[in-house]
């Protein structure tokens, strides 16, 4: 007897994925809770387990786009090794136990790979027996695997140069992934939408930085976790929101919604792409609940395992290009929201601090806006409102 594997729905207004990486291969024995494959869709990746024990058979291919039912693969009764055993018997002369245990099919040696490492084995197309692994036991790290990818695809310094360059190595097309075009799709959309306009300020990270400096040994003592700017951010948001709630809001047709709790969107870049998780009621939770949240959804969505109910219902988002070095951008809309905070790098500059020229560390913000919504004094309101409580985060509900 043999169960179906179909691909199930993974949230509204999803119909469709990619069934990007088999974590087990066919004719692999599988136990109940096994990851089988990533089915990446176009706005979350989700691993998808195994319900029952037995022999898996797979039915589509790695990077096959499936529809949200299709059956993808049967799960067999019974057990890999013995039926390889059994038929190992029936084709020995003299069918020994010993003919029989010398023929078991070995385990391969890319199934003890980590998900990271065999997606980048699978991407690369790279053999797993020839890389050079640095682990423990000589397992294969995520390093081992990138490495071996550059040092194939760098030429050999003896080698002669090609007389010609086919187009082929000119460029390569590559499908988009389902996240990538989605995000492609909600950008443009939000282009043409919505009346985006951005305002810029800067403010003086001086106070922030020494009570986070201050705060830091007792803070990870007490909750086990480090206290980062964006908790910071978080509250001092929700503080311009209260000040101006045009700016917590969105269009439906000809109606403004005002939003009267604070959902707060973090950007979270990830290697398939940006993902907004939602900090959920922001204005009720600590500093450390909310250090935590963003923690744990950085972690899930490194791993893949990020689920559409954490990227629904945002009221506002905040994005920190500022880890990237970002000195100065314009954030796009995240629709159907009305407003986008933007934070770039901290940069030591000169500034008139009473009439007097100091070094201080600065940040630049950057509000875009649905003019639709919102008008220029309310942005500028905000804004102004972010960097006071940055600037003196005495103003912020502190609760370390």
């Amino acid at each position: 007897m043999s169960t179906e594997v179909k691909v199930p729905a993974v949230g509204e207004s999803i119909t469709s994925g990619i069934v990007s990486v088999w974590h087990k291969k066919s004719g692999e024995q599988v136990k109940a809770g096994d990851v089988l494959f990533t089915l990446e869709t176009d706005k979350v990746s989700t691993e998808i387990n195994a319900e029952k024990d037995g022999v898996l058979k797979t039915m589509v291919a790695e990077g096959a786009e499936v529809k949200i039912g299709d059956v993808v693969a049967l799960i067999e009764e019974g057990s890999a090794t013995v039926g390889a055993a059994k038929t190992e018997a029936k084709s020995s002369p003299a069918g020994g136990k010993q003919n029989v245990q010398k023929h078991v099919p070995p385990v391969e040696s890319s199934d003890a790979l980590s998900p990271a490492v065999r997606r980048i084995v699978t991407e690369e197309k790279l053999d797993p027996k020839e890389i050079r692994g640095s682990g423990k036991g000589g397992r294969v790290t995520k390093s081992d695997a990138i490495t071996a990818a550059q040092n194939r695809a760098a030429p050999l310094e003896s080698a002669p140069p090609p007389a010609a360059q086919s187009e082929n190595e000119r460029f390569t097309r590559k499908k988009m992934s389902p996240l990538r075009r989605k995000i492609a799709a909600q950008l443009v959309m939000a282009q043409h939408t919505a009346a985006i306009l951005t305002t810029f300020n800067e403010c003086d990270m001086t106070e922030v930085q020494a009570l986070r400096t201050k705060s830091q040994d007792a803070f990870t003592k007490k909750h086990g976790l480090k206290l980062g700017f964006m908790s910071f951010f978080i509250k001092a948001a929700v503080e311009g929101l209260k000040a101006e709630p045009s700016i917590n809001s969105r269009i439906e047709g000809e109606d403004l919604i005002l939003n009267h709790y604070y959902d707060i969107g973090v950007a979270v870049g990830t290697e398939r792409g940006l993902v907004v998780p939602v900090v959920r009621d922001a204005d009720k939770k600590s500093f450390a609940e909310i250090e935590r949240d963003i923690a744990e959804y950085a972690a899930k969505a490194r791993e893949g395992k990020i689920k559409i109910e954490d990227l629904q219902g945002g009221t506002f988002t905040i994005s920190n290009g500022g880890v990237y070095g970002s000195l100065l951008g314009t954030p796009i809309l995240n629709p159907p929201q009305s407003g986008i905070l933007g934070m770039h790098t901290i940069q030591k500059r000169p500034v008139a601090l009473k009439d007097e020229i100091v070094v201080r560390p600065m940040m630049y913000l950057a509000l875009s806006y649905d003019h639709r919504a919102v008008d220029g004094k309310e942005a500028v309101t905000f804004l102004v409102t972010v960097k006071q409580c940055i600037e003196d985060p005495k103003k912020l509900p502190l609760d370390f």
